[in-house]
């Protein structure tokens, strides 16, 4: 359409005047929108914190967690791994990972745990983003953009009703930190694209937290139907489960 001068509106008859107002004021309420039809697309892997061995040594041996401190590190870039075959160098992804749990298990094994999570971040130009609490997951997972979250996957400890941040770090076989099934509300339903592929690598999720979090979210959660095993991780294989997957 040919622009129209100040001078050349004056001419035309009132009628035409209002259709050409009416013409740019809903081209320029459809801009944004056609802006925003090229949304972000983002890859989020939320990772839990290793339980110190000073706790698990306690146990009898075949309940014993976490003597490899990286478990839930070493399956979180195994995933970003088969994210990049599937969607290419571009695809981006998006690191949210409990630090207090990594800090505590460094100091007791002597070593820089959180600097080789920020290095391993660089190297797959990942965006890692630190978090001390369930509220601050959450705050991190809402921070995303409208739309953008087409997958997301949890790496940690767990039970039926809560992804544990935390667990036998602090206290022997306690969380301190946590995303309870009862705060699946807080999160934005709306950061989520339409028919993300959303998966829990925590046992026992599958059993409750599943069904919560499609009632919360929107989309599907899958999760354990039992326990989950990361033996096999150090080995390039993503964690197991003893039952069965509920999807």
């Amino acid at each position: 359409m040919e622009n129209l001068s100040t001078r050349a509106l004056l001419r035309l008859p009132t009628c035409a005047i209002l259709s050409s107002v009416r013409f740019l004021v809903i081209l320029a309420a459809l801009l944004p929108l056609s802006s925003l039809s090229a949304s972000v697309t983002e890859h989020v892997i939320l990772c839990g914190g290793p339980a110190l061995r000073k706790w698990e040594n306690l146990r009898i041996e075949g309940e014993r967690h976490d003597k490899w401190w990286a478990n839930f590190i070493r399956a979180s870039t195994l995933r970003m791994a088969g994210i990049r075959l599937r969607e290419g160098r571009q695809a981006k992804l998006i690191w949210i990972v409990y630090r207090p749990g990594y800090l505590t298990r460094a100091t007791e094994d002597g070593k820089p745990y959180t600097t080789w999570i920020q290095e391993q971040a660089t190297k797959r130009n990942c965006t890692l983003i630190w978090v001390n609490s369930g509220p601050q997951a959450i705050a991190a997972i809402n921070s995303r953009p409208r739309r953008s979250i087409t997958t997301f996957d949890f790496f940690g400890h767990s039970n039926r009703y809560a992804f544990l941040l935390d667990y036998s770090n602090a206290i022997m076989a306690i969380s301190k930190a946590w995303i309870h099934e009862r705060e699946l509300g807080k999160l934005r339903r709306w950061v989520f694209a339409k028919g993300a592929v959303c998966q829990s690598f925590g046992c026992h999720t599958g059993e409750s937290m599943s069904k919560v979090w499609r009632s919360r979210v929107g989309v599907r959660l899958i999760g354990a139907d039992g326990k989950t095993d990361y033996s096999m991780v150090g080995q390039g294989r993503l964690p197991t489960v003893s039952g069965s997957w509920v999807r």
